[in-house]
């Protein structure tokens, strides 16, 4: 199985190698996979359509992802705003998530707790991802419930982007390079905030071929 399906097609735009189109799990065109452009960028370098850096637009815009064997950096739209309540935060990272700092992360029902969130009044005409993240051993445990997979899922992009510009904006960290736990790996984030706004945002990881197959129509 898998978490949605990603198309690369032509690019729309002159200045781009290719477009993204991302359908989830049940469907629907998607927000943003950061995840999922990175894996979309290494996949282009292998069919020979990029070297070592790829642009292309995905539905939130263009990116632009640098590809060193199977780590990829993929280039993040700037975030203007984050709204807080007590220790939640929600905020766009390409796609809609609600970051909420918690303890004992290990013992949370995300499919359960996430999907109340989600299917909330506040939240479910457009629907959120729910991020839950606990502070270890100096870096960022999350575990994260994806609205279209409606389920918890091992890692997520755009999730990650958003835990980490959290923890900067409440004060939990000063760092402007922070590393997240999830239970697929390893994934960093690195930024700059100028006036309020966080901006050159990139998101880092690896990006590992797990499976090829030919589809004959």
């Amino acid at each position: 199985g898998a978490d949605g399906l990603i198309l690369l097609e032509s690019p729309k735009d002159f200045q781009d190698d290719f477009s993204m189109v991302y359908f989830n799990a049940d469907g629907k065109e998607s927000s943003m996979c950061g995840n999922g452009g990175r894996c979309i960028a290494r996949f282009a370098k292998k069919l020979g359509i990029v070297k070592s850096e790829a642009k292309f637009t995905a539905i939130d815009g263009p990116h632009t992802a640098i590809v060193e064997e199977e780590m990829v950096r993929l280039k993040m739209g700037d975030v203007t705003e984050i709204k807080s309540s007590q220790e939640a935060y929600f905020l766009n990272t390409g796609s809609p998530h609600l970051v909420i700092f918690t303890e004992e992360i290990d013992a949370i029902n995300v499919k359960s707790k996430g999907a109340k969130i989600r299917y909330s009044e506040e939240y479910k005409k457009e629907g959120t991802n729910v991020n839950f993240v606990e502070i270890k051993n100096g870096f960022f445990a999350m575990r994260t419930y994806e609205r279209g997979v409606e389920n918890e899922t091992l890692a997520c992009g755009t999730g990650a982007v958003a835990v980490a510009l959290a923890a900067h904006f409440s004060g939990k960290t000063s760092s402007k390079k922070i590393v997240l736990e999830t239970l697929g790996g390893k994934l960093s984030v690195d930024f700059e905030k100028t006036s309020g706004e966080y901006r050159n945002i990139w998101l880092n990881g690896p990006a590992k071929q797990v499976f090829m197959g030919e589809i004959v129509i």
